[in-house]
């Protein structure tokens, strides 16, 4: 008997559920990364010091992502989603009560960073694999696109209110905010479905989950792209972009901050620049439905990302970033669209936890180790080498400037140039290029 096919969702009702209270959740959260990050800025001014917060909530991630990937297939994605947030506000409780007694220090924050990533990693992966069961396929490319317009709609709303609050009601305030948003996104998961793939037979007799085949199942999903040529080079393509991507991303904050004196307002605006060219990116693709070929749409906001990332590095002034912010949103939320609506038509429901695990683990790999080496390339090469009378000052500083900002924003436009490039030459990859025509939609392969 084949107990394989699983039944088609008719509407978005169930997703949509879900994704508004990720969204209110998502902006309590945001407000609370943004407010972390002045606050530590403020107590150290060092870039590595971020960085290192970036890569402390990586590290575990990439310990448990395999694990992560065999327990979202096999056990209820609903209640791994609300262990998630509730382990999120439980922490957040903790640091602010460390932070009125006057005890939080930065490895507060490393710890915390690491705890919450940890089962953050189960959430996303519950949340991702659960979208092709929520959704009809024609709509994958649009459920992709409200996933960025759910991160960009928080990236709105959520900086300006964190500059402004920070100032007003502090640190602690805006951990209670962040507190009451986790509360209102447990609450809707409890009222909502959300459907279980359909097992295999094999995996219907396992009664015991600690045996040989859950071992076997931890590289289950490395093996299946390794078996898929056109995946792999999907796989490598973003690997290099998000490693050059967060030698950036991690140094984004220091830069303007360090630009701009430390004034939170330009920072919450900025964010907010970003945030809005998301959202308008992921309506375009809601409406427009996105590329017909994924793979150009995929290439081609790389290049947009690299593109704009330079011209935003090259600033020096908010009316000079806002433009190259709002149009780098978009890109990204375009290439990012297309990528994820690949994966999630490739891969079959039963699969999709294992897999994404697999592509996961990579990626968080390559972020971990931008985020250790940013930091510490920031503020011991290329910062020193810009300030007074540095060695680069002769060289690029007419076009960089002088100070503790110019050093960061040349290690931020290195990066962005590569992103570029990537994505560029991605259009020579052959199996890449073609992948849509070489890899079969997963129902589109004949039941064994």
């Amino acid at each position: 008997m084949n107990t394989s096919q699983q039944a088609t969702p008719t509407s978005l009702r169930y997703f949509l559920t879900i994704w508004f209270g990720q969204l209110v959740s998502g902006i309590g959260s945001s407000m609370t990364s943004i407010a972390i990050e002045i606050w530590a800025w403020e107590i150290t001014g060092k870039a590595t010091t971020l960085a290192l917060v970036g890569f402390f909530s990586l590290l575990p991630g990439i310990i448990i992502t395999p694990i992560s990937g065999v327990v979202v297939d096999r056990f209820n994605r609903k209640l791994i989603m609300m262990m998630g947030d509730t382990v999120a506000v439980l922490t957040t409780v903790i640091l602010l009560l460390l932070y009125i007694n006057n005890h939080l220090e930065i490895w507060h924050l490393y710890l915390a960073s690491a705890f919450v990533s940890t089962f953050n990693q189960f959430q996303w992966l519950a949340f991702s694999a659960s979208v092709s069961l929520m959704i009809p396929k024609q709509h994958y490319t649009r459920a992709s696109s409200l996933e960025f317009l759910l991160n960009h709609s928080a990236i709105i709303i959520a900086p300006a209110l964190a500059g402004y609050l920070y100032k007003v009601i502090g640190l602690s305030g805006i951990w209670l905010i962040d507190i009451f948003t986790f509360v209102v996104a447990i609450s809707i998961l409890l009222s909502v479905k959300i459907p279980q793939p359909v097992q295999t037979e094999s995996n219907q007799n396992q009664v015991i989950f600690w045996q040989v085949t859950f071992w076997q199942d931890l590289g289950s999903g490395l093996r299946y792209l390794m078996g898929k040529k056109s995946l792999q080079a999907l796989l490598v393509v973003n690997l290099l972009f998000i490693f050059a991507h967060d030698v950036g991303s991690s140094l984004y904050l220091p830069l303007i901050l360090s630009r701009t004196g430390n004034d939170t307002v330009v920072l919450g605006s900025l964010v907010t620049s970003a945030g809005l060219g998301g959202v308008i990116g992921a309506l375009a693709i809601s409406t427009w439905g996105g590329f017909k070929n994924k793979i150009k749409g995929v290439l081609l906001g790389m290049i947009g990302v690299g593109l704009t990332k330079i011209v935003f590095g090259l600033g020096r002034t908010a009316w000079v970033w806002i433009p190259p912010q709002f149009l780098c949103s978009l890109s990204f939320t375009i290439g990012g669209s297309s990528d994820q609506a690949i994966w999630l038509a490739k891969i079959a429901p039963n699969l999709q936890g294992r897999v994404f695990a697999a592509r996961s683990l990579v990626l968080q790999l390559a972020s971990a180790v931008a985020f250790l080496i940013s930091g510490p390339l920031a503020d011991n090469v290329f910062v020193p080498k810009f300030i007074q009378q540095g060695s680069l000052v002769n060289i690029w500083g007419g076009i960089f400037g002088t100070g503790t900002g110019t050093g960061i924003a040349m290690l931020y436009v290195i990066s962005a140039v590569c992103m570029f490039l990537i994505g560029l030459l991605g259009f020579s990859i052959a199996p890449l290029r073609n992948l849509e025509k070489i890899l079969p939609d997963h129902d589109e392969v004949p039941a064994q």
